[in-house]
């Protein structure tokens, strides 16, 4: 299947098939100097594939982890893209889960005031969600994603037969964002994780296509586009809180989403989903720690938080809340009935 997000000059195809790899040049324009951005733990099968596709390739690597998503690695890649005298005309190409989009494409999107770069997510946590939209960013300390830009990639590559080397873990992780999906936008996707067998590909194909359409209308997340935020103001927390090791990113979601959802019959089904995904459960948490991550939320105002609720699958809402609101929300807790 390939879709296409629609935005103007910065428009670009999103080509989702199993084998894709294999055939990467009917979305990328490898004419030109590529630097493929990829951590240490990305099996080497799925770099040379697309290398050998790349006369005019190299390869960086960098330590897998959260960990990376700092000032020094963004350093590091900015010296060797110079190393290596990249210019306006080459492109990088991220290859990868959700960190290494965000690293590279935020290299990307600095490098001479800004190069093209792809996205070839390996993960599902990233081919559900994170390789499209242009959200690109680094960490400062536990601080997710607080200093980045919004920079579209030329094309997004995602081949489903990747997700073959991955651990149970992590396809259960990516699969929470593609449930927060369905739960703000397409029922037929929750009720996708409710049948005997996960259809992996048609669940990414609908969480994509929900992506595609909200990043078409908000593209700078000035409005409807913080309904993707849903369940991450709690969850961001909880990971700055407990290390950004201990919980995977998706498991964290899960978590924050449960203090949202305002119907307990949905609560009961999503919580079920979640038993089937062996995702944790929410652990004890100290209310002033997490409040002074939630401060810190780039999505936080003086005085508001913007959050996101559901009542029903596939409907949302958006409330300003109030710092005092949400210490109320975590002194209630998130399974209450």
């Amino acid at each position: 299947m390939k879709m296409t997000v629609n935005l103007k000059d910065r428009s670009y195809p999103i080509l989702i098939e199993s084998g894709a790899l294999s055939h990467i040049d009917t979305i990328l324009d490898d004419n030109r100097k590529l630097a493929l951005i990829a951590d240490d733990a990305i099996p080497e099968q799925w770099i040379q594939k697309i290398k050998d596709q790349c006369p005019n390739s190299f390869v960086i690597r960098f330590p897998q982890g959260e960990a990376s998503k700092c000032f020094s690695q963004y350093e590091n890649l900015l010296k060797q893209c110079i190393d290596h005298d990249m210019t306006r005309k080459d492109a990088i190409v991220a290859i990868g889960g959700g960190v290494t989009g965000d690293l590279a494409g935020f290299v990307a999107s600095s490098y001479m005031r800004g190069i093209d770069f792809y996205n070839i997510p390996t993960t599902l946590l990233a081919q559900v969600d994170s390789s499209v939209g242009g959200k690109v960013a680094i960490d400062v300390a536990s601080y997710k994603n607080i200093v980045g830009a919004f920079h579209q990639p030329k094309g997004v590559i995602i081949d489903p037969n990747v997700l073959s080397t991955l651990s149970q873990r992590q396809i259960h992780n990516g699969l929470v964002e593609a449930l927060k999906t369905g739960l703000i936008q397409d029922e037929k996707l929750v009720e996708l994780f409710e049948q005997d067998t996960l259809d992996i590909p048609q669940i990414i194909e609908r969480s994509i296509n929900v992506k595609r359409q909200v990043v078409e209308q908000d593209e700078r997340e000035s409005g409807l586009r913080k309904i993707l935020n849903f369940g991450h103001t709690i969850g961001h927390a909880i990971e700055g809180a407990y290390g950004l090791d201990t919980y995977l990113h998706g498991e964290c979601v899960a978590m924050g989403m449960l203090f949202f959802i305002e119907d307990q019959p949905l609560k009961e089904r999503v919580l079920s989903i979640y038993k089937r995904l062996d995702l944790p459960k929410v652990p004890d948490y100290d209310i002033d720690t997490l409040m002074s991550y939630i401060q810190h939320d780039k999505k936080s105002s003086a005085q508001t938080v913007s959050i996101v609720k559901v009542r029903q699958a596939g409907t949302f809402e958006i409330e300003e809340m109030t710092y005092e609101q949400i210490r109320n929300v975590l002194e209630r807790g998130p399974y209450e009935k």
